[in-house]
């Protein structure tokens, strides 16, 4: 029963890991004001009749801190990454001169800066909520094994446990929110 027991906690684990790496790759694509080839890290674009990842079709590069270039290793793929940009909603405008796609990255205003906050704290809540959901399947695995016979001086350690695995995880989403936060308001 122990055993059991053992591998719901790091299924659960896991669970919680997984909801922050989550976090962490949905954060990257929140834009901050500064260029970041990582905001195109969910873009792809319809080169030969299958949808690829710009990054898999293109280097991109940062040549300042408000410029990303996009140098394709196909010219074909240009037009193909310039139109898979513009209709991803974020809000770019990019310039082709045959070679290279280069982006400005624009001033966020104050408006959109809070919008972005707003975002980055609904992504850190349903981080949680998956956090959440995690401790709520391993306090029930616990509750049944005392149910079926476990020592319930040990559920009780183990619903201890569980608790502090649920403080922690929750506490690295906050953290991270906080971070994101901390960078997108900052001008």
């Amino acid at each position: 029963m122990q055993e059991e027991l053992d591998l719901y906690i790091e299924t659960g684990k896991e669970s919680m890991g997984d909801a922050l790496e989550r976090l962490g790759r949905e954060l990257t694509k929140v834009r901050t004001g500064k260029a970041s080839p990582s905001i195109f890290s969910g873009v792809s674009a319809d080169y030969y009749g299958v949808k690829t990842p710009i990054s898999q079709m293109a280097n991109i590069t940062t040549a300042d801190a408000r410029t990303l270039m996009i140098t394709p290793w196909d010219k074909n793929a240009l037009a193909p990454i310039e139109t898979a940009i513009i209709n991803s909603n974020l809000g770019l405008n990019p310039q082709n001169d045959g070679e290279i796609i280069r982006i400005n990255i624009p001033i966020l205003t104050e408006e959109r800066r809070k919008e972005m906050v707003k975002r980055v704290r609904a992504l850190s809540e349903d981080a949680k909520v998956s956090i959440r959901n995690a401790r709520r399947e391993m306090m029930d695995a616990v509750k049944k094994a005392v149910k079926d016979g476990y020592p319930e001086d040990a559920g009780k350690d183990m619903e201890q446990e569980v608790q502090n695995l649920t403080n922690e995880y929750t506490g690295r989403a906050d953290k991270a929110a906080d971070e994101k936060e901390k960078d997108i308001m900052t001008v």
